[in-house]
């Protein structure tokens, strides 16, 4: 395995800091209800109980995500599913005809006022574009529960590796050849000549020398700080639902493992990241893909060269110029080692 970071784990990537496991570049739930990557994915790991049950911040308002009874009790001081259902109809009614936009998109699913203040800012930040500039597709669907169970995955099995995904993939690794500071693309023949099949998981434009053009991804940054108290914001995640607070959401890595460390020691310290979301220019980090119609069309014909090379196998967000999650990609990885192996 080689990869271009001075470390393993990609993007899953933790690193202790304080007893704390730090997720560098994110935070990452795992979650499934395929009982097969589940038990694949246990045999490396064993996983803590952790529910991912974010909050919105709305100019200090605190809503409970993902959209359900809480969140519509504190909206709207609806107590009845009847009487919330009735509401969101209600609002829903704005839209009349086929929506042209997300913004139209996002009112037709869930209401003005759920749109107003926790969905529109927060997606212009992840999009830095106006929502009435952005394709209704991007929001095929939004959640929204009539009960009071704000548990984001409806999944079977979920929670994070104990000990930090760093040490789940190492054991992952156990027995494989490693090569770190190594780019692929730069040593490519030297690398290729190494195997009888690669797996490629960097972005397919870059394969290819972006001789078809440039894909377009979207990046992501953390300002990382390190406080001298127990406890910041009391829960993992927090989304900044308006659209001045420049960052998208603060991550506070502890609660990630009820803010203990490894031997259930209470820790003194936390460690907070502020997440920015911003366009991807060449040096930056890819994260993940503009699955627009233009993007689409290019990563069609990226695609059709990726077919013709027989011995490299394309995989992941970047590889496949798809939104995966990480149990997305292990079944996907499963499913094509049963078929090259037979």
């Amino acid at each position: 395995m080689v990869d271009k970071r001075p470390h393993i784990a990609g993007n899953i990537y933790t690193e202790k800091q304080e007893g704390i496991n730090v997720h560098k570049y994110g935070a990452h739930i795992f979650h499934t209800n395929n009982k097969k990557v589940w038990e694949y994915i246990t045999q490396f790991a064993e996983f803590n109980r952790f529910t991912n049950s974010p909050v919105a911040n709305y100019k200090g308002e605190l809503y409970s995500m993902p959209f359900n009874m809480y969140t519509f009790n504190k909206m709207w001081g609806v107590v009845t599913p009847e009487e919330a259902a009735v509401k969101i109809e209600e609002q829903k009614k704005e839209i009349t005809g086929e929506p042209q936009n997300l913004e139209e998109q996002a009112i037709s699913l869930v209401g003005r006022d759920i749109y107003e203040k926790l969905v529109k800012g927060y997606t212009e930040k992840q999009w830095g574009r106006d929502c009435k500039e952005l394709p209704a597709f991007i929001i095929k669907r939004l959640p929204v529960r009539l009960t009071f169970d704000n548990n984001y995955f409806n999944a079977l099995y979920q929670g994070i590796p104990m000990g930090g995904y760093t040490k789940m993939v190492e054991k992952i690794l156990d027995g494989i050849e490693v090569r770190l500071n190594t780019d692929y693309l730069e040593d490519k023949e030297k690398l290729d000549a190494l195997a009888e099949k690669v797996v490629y998981t960097g972005p397919i434009d870059a394969y290819f020398n972006y001789k078809l053009g440039t894909l377009e991804y979207r990046s992501v940054r953390f300002e990382n700080e390190t406080l001298n108290i127990p406890n910041f914001q009391g829960n993992a995640a927090v989304n900044y639902t308006d659209r001045e607070t420049p960052w998208t959401r603060i991550i506070e890595h502890k609660w990630f493992e009820f803010g203990k460390d490894e031997d259930g020691n209470e820790l003194s310290k936390t460690i907070i990241s502020r997440e920015y979301s911003s366009e991807w220019k060449p040096g930056d980090e890819p994260y993940y893909p503009v699955n627009d119609v233009k993007n689409g069309a290019l990563y069609a014909e990226y695609k059709k060269l990726a077919e013709l090379e027989s011995k490299v196998i394309f995989g992941g967000r970047l590889g496949e110029y798809k939104y995966y999650d990480m149990d997305q990609v292990i079944a996907a990885v499963l499913d094509k080692c049963e078929r090259e192996i037979k």
